[in-house]
């Protein structure tokens, strides 16, 4: 039997000019070409040498719909792809056609010889002045993980006499892995036993790689179309259910002694994602003013979806005379029954203008800072745990009376220590609107590279 021709080929270059349109129109006119060839070529189906060689006429036409697929790829735009793709500029140290190199063995079972093409040799790493490795020797080039899929594969040719078609992998004498795809048939004797087995192999490592690289960008690209989706949801949402921060408010609109309110909500500076922070002002039946800022854990569409639901709940209870303590036992066991349970942490007060006097309750979080004439304070937390931490836990009640003029600033823990903030007391004494004392605080400690989202809301008691 004579050894097959070597497959050692130039690779064909890409036309260096025209438009993608005009380089698919030549690949497909290629693919023409290449089936008429093949079909001129059919030959003898008993000659091992015309099955090789239609094999290799496989190879390159999988090799042309590949190149036909990618050039759509790159005409269309980024799209979800199947896991091949064309090779990024510049991606790699060496550059490689997508038809990469070829070579082809025989193996004699009746002698135990065997023929390699020159490219083989260059494939496998090998000198090419000596003499070819047989089957059993083979799997000694191959990674020891990859061992077994080249057994098998060649066992189920030479017993069971189906074509290989298969991947393993070579460690070059350069020291890097090589990954190889392999294709053959058995070729029969006259009585039907296995007399030898002929191989067509494809240096297939710069192509693997640029499908890894391709697959990689591609779901870089879809994840971040899916975080500025999350994004804009989320924020649209946060937008929806926050009271407006940039138009100050006045609660109760009546009364003897009002609040001035203004807040804002401060994203995080090290990440796009939308957190769990809120605030919340709201003019009660009763003429009382309900003030509270909390977080909730994570980040997106999932925690401001639980936000939404926790100040519907919280304007709900405020609504129907649901004190601070109590309001919180509620809201605890609300988060707590979630499909999702999450933890949170909250302080809500209820302003009673009629006594100028703050109820409040917290639950894990800072507590409410006063700022009188020139100085500030914390006022004194009474006993909450997070949100959502035990679902039987108990909220204690704490009361402070204001003066005309006092100015109460709540926060969540992303803005800034509370000592950095009690330190801006000369600095809000002179602001004349809750508006500026916000803009004063942000000003000043809003501006930081912050890791997470933060809320401020101040209320300065009127008359």
């Amino acid at each position: 039997m004579p050894p097959h021709v070597s497959a050692d080929h130039p690779a064909a270059q890409p036309p260096a000019r025209g438009s993608v349109d005009a380089l698919i129109s030549q690949t497909r006119r290629l693919k023409g070409d290449m089936d008429a060839v093949r079909q001129d070529a059919q030959g003898d189906a008993t000659d091992p040498e015309g099955r090789w060689q239609r094999a290799l006429y496989d190879l390159a036409r999988h090799q042309l719909d590949d190149l036909d697929a990618h050039l759509a790829q790159l005409r269309d735009g980024p799209r979800p792809v199947p896991p091949a793709g064309p090779p990024p500029a510049a991606a790699a140290p060496r550059r490689e056609s997508l038809l990469s190199r070829v070579g082809s063995a025989e193996w004699n079972l009746l002698t135990d010889e065997a023929v390699w093409s020159e490219e083989l040799y260059r494939i496998l790493g090998r000198d090419p002045a000596t003499p070819p490795l047989t089957l059993d020797e083979l799997p000694c080039l191959v990674l020891e993980e990859d061992r077994p899929r080249l057994t098998a594969m060649v066992t189920d040719c030479l017993v069971d006499a189906r074509p290989i078609d298969g991947e393993f992998r070579v460690l070059h004498p350069t020291g890097t892995p090589r990954t190889v795809h392999m294709m053959g048939e058995p070729v029969l004797d006259s009585d039907g036993a296995t007399a030898s087995m002929w191989a067509v192999l494809r240096d297939v490592s710069e192509l693997r790689r640029t499908q890894r690289a391709v697959r990689e960008s591609q779901d870089s690209l879809q994840a971040r179309r899916q975080a500025q989706t999350e994004h804009r949801l989320a924020a649209q949402l946060q937008e929806a259910v926050l009271p407006p921060h940039r138009v100050p408010l006045r609660l109760p609109h009546e009364g003897p002694s009002t609040l001035d309110v203004a807040a804002c909500y401060l994203p995080a500076a090290t990440t796009s994602l939308i957190g769990g922070d809120w605030y919340d002002a709201l003019e009660l039946p009763d003429a009382e003013t309900l003030l509270g800022v909390g977080d909730l854990t994570g980040h997106g569409p999932a925690v401001t979806s639980n936000t939404a639901m926790l100040l519907g709940a919280l304007r709900g209870m405020a609504m129907a005379g649901a004190q601070p303590a109590r309001l919180l036992s509620w809201l605890n066991q609300l988060l707590d029954a979630t499909a999702r349970p999450v933890l949170g942490s909250a302080v809500c007060c209820r302003y009673r203008p009629q006594t100028r006097t703050l109820v409040w309750a917290q639950a894990g979080h800072p507590a409410p800072l006063l700022f009188r004439d020139g100085t500030g304070r914390r006022l004194r937390a009474p006993e909450g745990s997070l949100l959502g931490a035990a679902p039987r836990a108990a909220y204690e009640q704490a009361e402070e009376t204001l003066r005309e003029g006092d100015l109460i600033l709540l926060h969540t823990d992303g803005l800034a220590p509370a000592d950095r903030l009690l330190a801006l007391a000369p600095l809000l004494e002179g602001t004349r609107s809750s508006q500026e004392c916000v803009e004063a605080v942000v000003r000043e400690c809003g501006e930081d590279e912050r890791t997470d989202d933060a809320c401020v809301l101040v209320a300065r008691v009127t008359r």
